[in-house]
């Protein structure tokens, strides 16, 4: 298990949410040492590995719930984006529709309501992969402050979960993004998509929060799941 930290600083602007999913999105497929050329995307959301992947494919399928992030993801002969929910029981005859040689996930399966099901149908598919999940750890601070708990997976959970599925690196990053006031962060938070917990704060709480945050920016901690 190797740990490694890589700081992101940006003054955060709306059209800008997506700046650590992005960052995410790189280093995984910086990770991966071949160039598969039937690729799978789970979770692609807007198309970030897409955008990433540097060489030549055959074909690149992206699948995702969110049929507004679908119609923001490139189109091409290779390129294709469909809707998906690997949440959903029959999400399995996704993956046996094609003969994939490759399998990405970033910045999505985090939201798994059945990881360890996910994991298992994948490895039963006897493909490479490269995961990228957020953790537990992911706005530490700020649910501490608030005396929140994170719904996400530890990144001890995590490991726990890729070793009885794949032979596989594992690598926990933790990135911050920096900004330029609490109003700001907030914004952001409320935007992106990003929280790590259920409960929502009311206006008093909220207010208390932007109050006694401590830092100027938001950590966030991923781990990078990649075959051998």
């Amino acid at each position: 298990m190797k740990i490694s930290k890589e700081f992101s600083k940006y003054a955060q602007s709306y059209d800008n949410l997506n700046s650590i999913q992005n960052l995410v999105a790189k280093k995984l497929v910086s990770l991966v040492k071949t160039e598969p050329q039937c690729i799978l995307d789970l979770g692609c959301g807007s198309g970030a590995v897409c955008k990433a992947i540097p060489w030549h494919y055959k074909s690149l399928t992206g699948v995702d719930f969110a049929e507004g992030m679908l119609a923001l993801h490139p189109v091409s002969k290779s390129i294709q984006s469909i809707y998906g929910d690997f949440n959903n029981e029959n999400f399995v005859n996704v993956l046996h529709k094609e003969k994939f040689d490759f399998i990405f996930s970033s910045s999505s399966l985090q939201w798994a309501d059945k990881l360890e099901k996910i994991f298992q149908d994948i490895s039963a598919l006897d493909t490479p992969v490269a995961f990228a999940i957020f953790t537990s750890n992911t706005f530490k601070t700020l649910n501490n402050t608030a005396s929140l708990n994170s719904f996400l997976r530890t990144s001890e959970e995590l490991y726990t979960l890729q070793e009885k599925y794949f032979n596989a690196s594992f690598e926990i990053v933790e990135y911050k993004l920096e900004f330029e006031n609490v109003r700001d962060m907030f914004q952001y938070i409320k935007k992106s998509g990003v929280s790590g917990s259920r409960k929502v704060l009311n206006y008093t709480e909220t207010k208390n929060l932007m109050k006694n945050y401590p830092l100027n920016y938001l950590e966030f901690e991923v781990v990078f799941i990649t075959s051998y």
